[in-house]
Parts: structure tokens; C-alpha cells; sequence
């Protein structure tokens, strides 16, 4: 059956003219591109337009005008909003990569804000008046940190091990354990970082056993390195032997080979006090002789996206004169969080409170109940509709490849809606603004409260409620 079109209808759709004027289009019109807003009104008459022509639009000639307001308004603020936008994250995955891993800390993000709004001394020496290395202050901190010769820093630990295997061993031959041969996210694989690097992989040992004797064996005129990929990512358990870092190095020694050490996910704290695992810190590669130790700045460290790179002296000076240097150099945001996120770490008393990552990694359990509690009075003040609401037991993950084996005791918000799938729940709340990710498991919603901020908890209920309550009004 054919739908009726009332053409009449098109001589109540509104003129452009008239809807800029419209006091909502307006305000937006003043902090928005007019362009934007422009195209943006041409758009909704013509989408009426359409569902007029079509039989479509079902209303009255009085709704016409409103509608096409609404949308043009819905259409401005959708052009207007930014790709990147908060969210909220309820995963437990603390360390999320797809959500950009590590929260800065507090001073993190006031050295970020100070260099954003003003010019800075990023290459210039003060005192001198002379050019400067934007490495400096960075150095005497990593220097500090983890007794290492020198240190420098490029944009991930992806580039600084193609630095440092570029640096050291073009042409040459890397010995590596098969049992190490990661895969470091995004499909990138060490075997392909090498390949690019121009270095020449030599493959030792067993998937799951690696002895001194098989790099020895390996050893030829032609190995310029001897590297060693801790497994941050992944596990090997069960029938396993790792030749270790302090058994590299003397093997090295003996033969006038230096010794790398990838330690991926690297951190300066021991965190296996708090029920972490037991994993090797920077500073413990660095003090069983390795000479060049690389690790990231955005997981454990709790800082910004950043390949670290420490070790002896001479081997950092020759990274540093690599021209690859220059094409994976850090810029001025990075070198501002991550100053003031190392200098957290010269105070032990308060790094753990103070650097979000690892305040979230060692926060007790207690203490995640009671913000659960709270999420769940909130909601249930808020919430008109009828909704399964509990508090469970559960595990949050550490997440960005660390700790892979980690389980954090938590506490998740379970929430199951009575009007609404638990799939239409999650897509609704990803979509909210501010974006809500949590988890869906067992036919229900959940929120692990580890990982969502104490000063997110009221926005966070209000969204929730919101949704859920407009969408039984909706059906």
C-alpha cells in the first residue's frame, strides 16, 4: 500500500534565516563554526524535506518546524564533538590500551598545561643562552632512578628497541630465545622490529626451555647483541628454564658482547607486596650489568606514551647520534609528564597515592566496596524503573601486556534492567556522554568500581539512571 504525500506540507518548513535566528541554534551558533551550524540547519529541512516527499512524516503541519530544530541541534553538537571524548572506564582493565592506558597524575597534568599555554626552554639552554637537549632533564631523573650510566627517551618502546637494536647491531646478529619472540600489540612482533632495524635474528633454545650453553653455541664473529624479551605479556608456565639476565651478562663479558634487555611493561617500585607479582624492576636489570634496558613510559610507570631507554654511557651517546633519533624524538607534552611523573617517584611515601596506575593497582579491596556502596545508593535513589541492582565479588585485570596472570580482588556494580537487554544497556551507556564502558558477563551489566575515579561516581549514576530511565519512558 502506497503511503499519501501531502506536499502542502513543504510550505511550513522553515527558512534558514529563520532557524539561525532560533535561540537554541543561536548560542551554539556563538562558541560553534558558523559554517558548521549552517550546514548543519540545511541539512535537517532537507532530511524533512525527504520524509515528507516519502509519506514518511506522519505529524502535523505544527510539528514541522520543531523537529527540524531538534535535529539541526543534534546535528551541531554531533559536528562539534570532539573524536576523542572522557570516558568512563567501569572494564577493571586498569592499564586499558584501547582507552590510552596510564592517568596522569595531578602534576603531571599541570607541567602538561604550563608548557600547552606558553612557550618553553624544550632545547635551549637557560644559563648558557645556548642550544640544549631536550633529553637533559629527563636523564639526571632516569640517572637517579634507576643508577643507570645515561638514559634518553623517543615516543614508545616500539622505537626504542628499533633505536637501540638499529644503534647497535645493524647488520650484525641478535641471539634471542624462541621462547621470547613476543608479540607486542597491533601485530607487531620483535622478529619484524629486528627485521626493520636491519639487525639479523639468531633464534636459540626452546619455546620453553632456554639454557646459557644454547647462546653460547650461537655466538659467531658476526653477534653484536645478546637480547633478552621479558615475557610481560604472556606466560610460560609448567616445564619451563629462562636464562636470566645476570646469566647473559656474564656470558657477554666472556665474550666482549653488550647485553639489551626489553623489559616492555618495566616499573621502579616493587609492587609484589601488595599481592602483584613478583616482576624484575628497572632498576634490578640495570644492577645485574645489562647494558641497555628499555621499557615503557604509559603502563606500570604510570606516565605518558614513552620508550625509555637506560644503560652505559657509550651505548645511549650512540642511540642518541642514530639519525633515526630525530624521526621518533619525544615532544614537549611528553617530556613535561613524564619529568613531573618521575619526580613522583623520589618521594616512596606518596608515589603510590599520587600516580593514578599505581594508586588503582594497590588500592584495597575495602576501599573499592565502599565506592561501590555509594554507586549503588546513588542509583537506587535515582533510578524510577524497575532494575536489578547488586554488589558482587569479582577480579579486575592489570591490563597494557603487564602482569598478565594478576587477579585484583574488586567489587562490580550488577546491573540488570528489566525494559532493556543487558547488549542494548552497554551500547547506550558507550554511546552517553560522557562514554560508559563496563562489562557484560552472565546476562548482566557490570562496573568494576577499581577502575572508575572516586570524583566520576555521581556523574557516573546520574548517566546510568538517566538512560535507564528514558529508555522505559521511550517504549
Amino acid at each position: 500500500m502506497e503511503r499519501s504525500v501531502d506536499k502542502s506540507l513543504l510550505r511550513y518548513l522553515p527558512k534558514v534565516d529563520q532557524l539561525l535566528h532560533h535561540p537554541e541554534i543561536a548560542a551554539l551558533m556563538a562558541i560553534c563554526p558558523r559554517p558548521l551550524v549552517v550546514d548543519s540547519v540545511r541539512a535537517s529541512i532537507e532530511v524533512m524535506r525527504r520524509l515528507i516527499y516519502s509519506g514518511e512524516f506522519t505529524g502535523s503541519a505544527d510539528d514541522i518546524a520543531e523537529l527540524v530544530v531538534d535535529k539541526s541541534i543534534s546535528l551541531i553538537k554531533k559536528a562539534t564533538r570532539p573524536n576523542l571524548r572522557t570516558v568512563i572506564n567501569g572494564t577493571g582493565v586498569v592499564l586499558h590500551t584501547n582507552l590510552g592506558r596510564a592517568l596522569l597524575s595531578q602534576s603531571a597534568r599541570v607541567a602538561v598545561d604550563q608548557v600547552a599555554s606558553s612557550y618553553c626552554n624544550l632545547e635551549i639552554n637557560l644559563e648558557t643562552g645556548k642550544r640544549g637537549s631536550r633529553y637533559e632533564p629527563l636523564e639526571d631523573l632516569l640517572i637517579k632512578l634507576t643508577g643507570a650510566e645515561a638514559a634518553m627517551v623517543v615516543n614508545n618502546n616500539a622505537s626504542a628497541v628499533l633505536l637501540a637494536l638499529g644503534a647497535l647491531a645493524r647488520g650484525k646478529e641478535v641471539i634471542v630465545s624462541r621462547g621470547q619472540l613476543v608479540e607486542i600489540g597491533g601485530s607487531f612482533r620483535i622478529p619484524e622490529v629486528m627485521e626493520q632495524s636491519g639487525a639479523r635474528l639468531v633464534e636459540v633454545g626452546a619455546t620453553n626451555k632456554t639454557y646459557p650453553r644454547d647462546y653460547i653455541k650461537a655466538i659467531t664473529s658476526e653477534t653484536a647483541l645478546l637480547l633478552h624479551v621479558h615475557t610481560s605479556n604472556y606466560r610460560i608456565v609448567g616445564f619451563t628454564r629462562e636464562t636470566s639476565v645476570e646469566e647473559l651478562v656474564q656470558i657477554g663479558r666472556q665474550s666482549n658482547i653488550p647485553v639489551m634487555s626489553d623489559l616492555g611493561s618495566g616499573f621502579l617500585v616493587d609492587l609484589s607486596k601488595y599481592g602483584l607479582p613478583r616482576e624484575p624492576s628497572v632498576q634490578e636489570t640495570v644492577a645485574a650489568g645489562a647494558d641497555v634496558v628499555t621499557f615503557s613510559g604509559d603502563k606500570l610507570l604510570g606516565g605518558p606514551q614513552a620508550g625509555i631507554i637506560v644503560g652505559k654511557r657509550h651505548y645511549i651517546e650512540e642511540m642518541k647520534r642514530n639519525p633515526l633519533t630525530r624521526a621518533v624524538r619525544i615532544n614537549k607534552f611528553t617530556v613535561a609528564a613524564l619529568e613531573a611523573t618521575l619526580r613522583e617517584y623520589l618521594d616512596e611515601d606518596n608515589v603510590l597515592k599520587n600516580v593514578p596506575t599505581l594508586r588503582m593497582l594497590t588500592e584495597p579491596a575495602q576501599d573499592i566496596l565502599a565506592r561501590a556502596e555509594r554507586l549503588l545508593n546513588k542509583l537506587q535513589e535515582q533510578i524510577t524503573v524497575n532494575c536489578q541492582l547488586e554488589i558482587i565479588e569479582g577480579f579486575s585485570q592489570v591490563g597494557g601486556g603487564s602482569m598478565p596472570t594478576a587477579e585484583l580482588p574488586t567489587y562490580l556494580m550488577a546491573c540488570v534492567p528489566t525494559h532493556l537487554t543487558v547488549g542494548e544497556l552497554a551500547a547506550r551507556l558507550r554511546l552517553g556522554e560522557p562514554s560508559v564502558l563496563g562489562r557484560v558477563q552472565d546476562e548482566k551489566y557490570l562496573i568494576d568500581l577499581r577502575t572508575v575515579q572516586p570524583d566520576e561516581i555521581d556523574q557516573l549514576a546520574e548517566v546510568m539512571a538517566g538512560l535507564i530511565n528514558s529508555a522505559e519512558v521511550s517504549r
